[in-house]
């Protein structure tokens, strides 16, 4: 199973340091953290959790094992179509799900419809 992780926030973060690491302890799971930003609020510290710029790494100094998080922040979108919003929230899903399988040296499942 692979799972998604949808937070929707119309604040700055709080306490950078522990969510640096528990992005990075949960890069070595299967799973993916989608942020979309609401409102008019400052999201830099967002951004820079997405990994696009770089390894995100812990307080510490632990790099993440991959880029697992999507930050979007909604107001670029709020006069667009609704499908350019949804192709931006899930650009990075699949790249993401591919680079945890491939990490872990995993297959997929070969008739994942099945039980």
């Amino acid at each position: 199973q692979y799972f998604i992780l949808l937070i929707i926030t119309d604040g700055v973060i709080t306490d950078l340091d522990q969510t640096r690491s528990a992005i990075v302890n949960a890069s070595k799971l299967p799973m993916s953290i989608i942020i979309v930003g609401v409102g008019g609020a400052d999201f830099d510290a967002m951004e820079f959790l997405d990994g696009d710029d770089g390894v995100l790494r812990s307080s510490s100094g632990e790099p993440a094992v991959r880029d697992i998080v999507q930050f979007v922040p909604f107001r670029k979108f709020q006069n667009s179509p609704k499908e350019a919003l949804a192709q931006c929230v899930l650009a990075e899903v699949p790249q993401q799900v591919v680079n945890y399988f491939s990490t872990y040296k995993l297959q997929p499942p070969k008739n994942p419809a099945a039980k």
